[in-house]
């Protein structure tokens, strides 16, 4: 595959979301991401969501671009085979992303004895190395009990995991660093992170850590409320709710206007003592002007209202579920140049996205379905790990490794051996 990353070859190990999403994201750069799995099936495998069939469609959306080999692990000429896959020579090669590191066998330490210049990125639970899951991350920092309805007291989990998208992308980063560490020093590296590491440093950097230890404040839930500016929903005539920013100047001008208030908001001001060109205080009495927001909202339809948002300038957004979403936004859809309409074997034919960074350099790459497990053993045991067809049969023979044997490959082995 062509991309500004062509020639570079990344072999992963890898489960759930932080790992998977950094290999694919450097497959749609055009990497060579070579993705290694057990024999049944990686952990992955079956993961929700899944078509009436069983096919894991996280698993297609996911390893999209990759290649795929299925390895007995539990073998010690898999463990071999998978050891000489990582690191297989090559000067864009020696590139290793997990998030199942097994020290005395899949860890730096043993497996830069067969490359001293291996570069290993490992995304770990905690610093601890327990493991960890967006879903423990999240509660543990305190984000849910500030997510949900003002008042509320049950805390709410978000459905997007935040912190695997993050990590994921700065394992990208991060194994992209340490290879250009490579072409200027030679050293490989071993890189470490961990997805609660991620979440705290987070934290941090959005000021939550400062707002609690300075200010002495535990946030409380806001809603839909924009944290410290003005954006509030709003339902709409028709039933529907609206989302609008007035975060900077620019959009709590062009919204107040749109919604005819500025004599209202005017003697507001006067009577709280306060000017709502401070964000700050849009945020502390966005009670009262959502009051006098609201009655504007209710006598318009949604749509109306998206077309004199446009006009005026504010910033806003209709609130939709995730099929209204597919059926409705043109940014889901192949009028999108990010997406494609293309065929996921045992699956269909949906829309998938592709990268979503545009390079100048090197033109948009439409996006490639995911493989199906182990359709790139032969190939890779023969293109990386240099074995001839006769071993290749003899592996899939005793059940080493599986996988289509697409070109014949094992099969003339086994002739050849026989």
């Amino acid at each position: 595959m062509s991309g500004i990353l062509n020639g570079m070859r990344v072999v992963e190990g890898s489960a759930f979301v932080a790992i998977p999403l950094a290999g694919m994201t450097l497959a749609q750069m055009g990497a060579d991401v070579i993705r290694f799995d057990r024999i049944e099936g990686g952990l992955d495998a079956g993961r929700w969501p899944v078509t009436k069939d069983g096919r894991s469609l996280f698993w297609a959306g996911l390893n999209k671009g990759k290649r795929s080999v299925a390895v007995n692990m539990k073998n010690p000429e898999g463990r071999e085979l998978v050891t000489r896959i990582i690191t297989a020579p090559g000067p864009d090669a020696g590139l290793f992303l997990t998030n199942l590191r097994v020290r005395g066998w899949m860890d730096h330490a043993t497996l830069s004895q067969h490359r001293a210049d291996l570069i290993m990125v490992t995304l770990s639970g905690d610093r601890h190395e327990r493991p960890a899951v967006d879903y423990t991350v999240n509660p543990a920092l305190g984000f849910p009990d500030a997510t949900g309805p003002a008042g509320s007291t049950e805390p709410v989990a978000h459905v997007l995991p935040a912190w695997d998208c993050i990590a994921g992308n700065l394992a990208v980063s991060s194994l992209l660093a340490a290879e250009r560490h490579r072409l200027r020093t030679g050293e490989g590296q071993d890189v470490d992170l961990t997805l609660k590491d991620v979440a705290a440093a987070m934290l941090g950097h959005l000021g939550i850590i400062g707002e609690v230890c300075i200010n002495g404040t535990d946030r409380p839930k806001g809603g839909n409320a924009l944290y410290g500016a003005y954006g509030q929903d709003f339902v709409t005539a028709d039933g529907r709710r609206i989302m609008v920013i007035g975060l900077t100047d620019r959009q709590w001008r062009g919204l107040v206007t749109l919604t005819g208030t500025t004599g209202a908001i005017a003697a507001l001001e006067a009577r709280l003592g306060v000017s709502f060109e401070n964000e700050g205080a849009r945020y502390t009495h966005r009670a009262a002007i959502t009051e006098l927001f609201a009655p504007w909202f209710a006598r318009h339809g949604a749509d109306e209202i998206g077309t004199m948002c446009d006009a005026a300038g504010v910033t806003w957004s209709v609130f939709r579920s995730f099929a209204r979403a597919v059926a409705e936004d043109p940014d889901l859809s192949p009028e999108n140049p990010v997406f494609a309409e293309i065929e996921q074997p045992g699956i269909g034919t949906y829309p998938v996205p592709g990268s979503v960074v545009t390079f100048s350099a090197h033109p948009r790459q439409p996006p490639r379905p995911a493989p199906t497990l182990g359709a790139d053993t032969e190939a890779v045991l023969a293109d990386v790990a240099g074995l001839p067809a006769r071993e290749i049969g003899r592996l899939f023979d005793q059940g080493i490794v599986d996988g289509p044997r697409v070109q014949g490959l094992a099969k003339r082995g086994r002739a050849a051996a026989g």
